[in-house]
């Protein structure tokens, strides 16, 4: 597999508000083969105290480094083709995602790629174990730190650690493991496949309509997420967990979605919809 171990500084934990400070790649080709890449970044933005004492990232530091939108070219060229793997995949992923989208350079297509998340991944190979932190991975396997909370340095771990499973798991087990990671979606027949590649990977609400009570095209479900594409797959998993969601699964014919970055908007659109539509499969909403 053609592999990039990412990891990014930001000025906050939102990818909405906040900007990339520093970027760190780790490409391994197919044969092995593998190169290194950090880049500081102007994120356009104030760096806060504590974030600068927590990465060592100061704003004197970005002054005079590029802007993402200098680097976005070489970056997308870095990970294109490759299996995207990072600790909490969905942050650095959705940092990226959400650059690339401000950046839109030369009518480029939507940044999009397959992830592998470190953090799902011990989970599933070492569940005795309640920690799966960076800092409680470099403790438990030995990693070598160079440093902590800059970019090539982290990602650098993620590639350790990649390494380590390699040898203290089965091939069957890791691949069990990205199973899970990657499930495909039972859909209903009734649903075109297609409507899979028009889910966005965006914060927003989405609805399913189908059967119910002998009746079609009604309201089933309402949801709010930050990750519309993810949050609708994860309905049609093989094994759904319970009956009652097998039920959903099975009695969707049509989705529909809005995105909606702002987290308060999303939430007042799902109340709106909960108390208009009152979804089968939704508890019911509260009253204020």
């Amino acid at each position: 597999m053609q592999l990039a171990f990412v990891d990014l500084e930001t000025t906050g934990a939102t990818a909405g508000a906040d900007r990339i400070t520093e970027i760190g790649i780790v490409e391994v080709d197919a044969d092995g083969s593998v190169r290194e890449w950090q880049q500081l970044v102007n994120p356009g933005v104030t760096i806060s105290p504590f974030i600068a004492q927590l990465t060592g990232i100061s704003n004197a530091m970005v002054a005079q480094a590029p802007p993402f939108a200098a680097v976005a070219a070489e970056v997308r060229a870095r990970l294109a083709g490759r299996i995207f793997l990072a600790h909490n995949a969905r942050f650095d992923y959705g940092f990226l995602k959400a650059e690339f989208a401000r950046v839109a350079e030369h009518a480029a297509p939507p940044f999009r790629a397959t992830t592998i998340c470190t953090v799902k991944l011990s989970r599933e190979l070492y569940p005795e174990h309640k920690r799966h932190s960076l800092d409680a991975l470099i403790e438990r396997h030995q990693l070598r730190a160079a440093a902590r909370h800059r970019a090539l340095a982290d990602a650098q771990l993620i590639h350790q650690f990649w390494q380590k499973i390699q040898v203290d798991r089965s091939a069957e087990a890791i691949a069990a493991a990205l199973d899970q990671q990657h499930a495909t979606p039972c859909l209903p027949p009734e649903i075109d496949a297609r409507v899979l590649d028009q889910l966005p990977e965006a914060a927003g609400v989405y609805l399913f309509y189908g059967e119910h009570l002998g009746q079609v095209d009604q309201p089933l479900y309402v949801g709010r997420c930050r990750d519309i594409r993810q949050h609708v797959l994860s309905h049609f998993v093989a094994q759904p967990g319970s009956e009652r969601k097998a039920r959903l699964a099975r009695a969707v014919r049509r989705i529909e979605w809005q995105e909606i970055t702002d987290n308060s908007q999303a939430q007042w659109q799902e109340n709106t919809l909960l108390r208009q539509l009152r979804p089968a499969y939704n508890r019911p909403p509260r009253s204020n």
